[in-house]
């Protein structure tokens, strides 16, 4: 079997774009827990309801950053690898 040096960058890229997309996982499960414990507020305290919801919202977008920047990696290591021309 004969391997060349862009197959072997081309899977190393691959199995790194899979790593990448593991930063899901984490913001995805952050933005969960946040709900609920958003949802748990608001049954406990209706009144703040506004300040839950805004305060909520920006901890999702700021957990959401991690796995955009995940997925940015990911299609940069899949269609615009910077590693190839390097050959």
């Amino acid at each position: 079997m004969n391997i060349t040096n862009e197959g072997l960058i081309l899977a190393c890229s691959a199995i790194g774009a899979g790593l990448a997309m593991i930063a899901g996982i984490g913001s995805g499960i952050g933005q969960g827990n946040a709900a609920g414990q958003a949802a748990a507020a608001v049954g406990r305290n209706p009144g703040a309801r506004g300040s839950i919801m805004s305060t909520m919202l920006l901890g999702q977008a700021v957990a959401e950053t991690t796995g955009l920047y995940g997925l940015v990696i990911a299609l940069i290591l899949l269609f615009a690898n910077p590693l190839l021309g390097k050959l």
